[in-house]
């Protein structure tokens, strides 16, 4: 009886970290192709903040957004 317990909770737990390590791969990959901010997003930021942006600061942007990630 405390056996089949165990087994379960074990097999609960296993599933919970496979699951986790699985989507966590995925959304990383998903990320990496699909970026949430590009440089046309950026562009317009700055310019919606009253700056005029170059491709410069562009370009700084895009390597801050990219180390986070």
């Amino acid at each position: 009886m405390w056996i089949d317990i165990l087994q379960i909770v074990l097999g609960f737990i296993a599933g919970v970290v496979v699951g986790f390590l699985v989507s966590r791969k995925l959304m990383t990959k998903y990320l990496k192709k699909n970026p949430p901010i590009n440089e046309e997003m950026i562009k317009t930021l700055m310019s919606g903040m009253g700056r005029t942006p170059t491709q410069k600061q562009v370009n700084q942007m895009m390597k801050q957004m990219q180390k986070y990630m």
